[in-house]
């Protein structure tokens, strides 16, 4: 980290085949030791088979479901006077859409079905139903930052 300049963003180019920005973020946290060739081949198809049946495009059917899955407001541990204080905090743009690219990856992973493709898929699907873990996970955190609102105030 420098001492006088500020260190700026990294432009990633968009995505061969729709042309997204945020699918290409979407591919290089998909992707495993590398890889890129085989992060793309899983994300496509993944989309492909979400978004089968439904009237919209791939990239509209991933955008629908991060958006559905992405955390307003998250809660942060802050000391104060010797005791911790779940304090809620809004989340960036930038932030959320990462966690919610990050949940869909870890639970797709952790689901029971066979392949990685079909995985993905049916967390990305389920995101845009608005059900499975990922949602969940969200539900959660605004459920934990609702409850404690009443320390909103020692937020800084």
């Amino acid at each position: 980290m420098p001492r006088k300049k500020c260190v700026g963003k990294r432009e990633i180019s968009p995505d061969p085949k729709y042309g997204d920005m945020l699918l290409q973020k979407f591919i290089n946290k998909v992707m495993l030791n590398g890889k890129k060739s085989i992060a793309e081949k899983v994300v496509y198809d993944a989309l492909e088979i979400a978004s089968k049946g439904k009237s919209d495009s791939p990239v509209d059917v991933f955008k629908t479901a991060l958006d559905n899955v992405r955390p307003r407001v998250m809660v942060k541990s802050t000391r104060i006077g010797g005791a911790t204080y779940q304090v809620p905090t809004e989340v960036t743009l930038d932030n959320s859409q990462a966690i919610g690219m990050k949940w869909i990856i870890t639970f797709g992973r952790k689901r029971s079905e066979k392949g990685s493709v079909f995985k993905l898929a049916g967390e990305i699907d389920d995101a845009f139903n608005k059900r499975g873990n990922a949602f969940k996970r969200k539900e959660d955190t605004y459920k934990m930052a609702e409850a404690n609102k009443a320390f909103a105030h020692f937020k800084w």
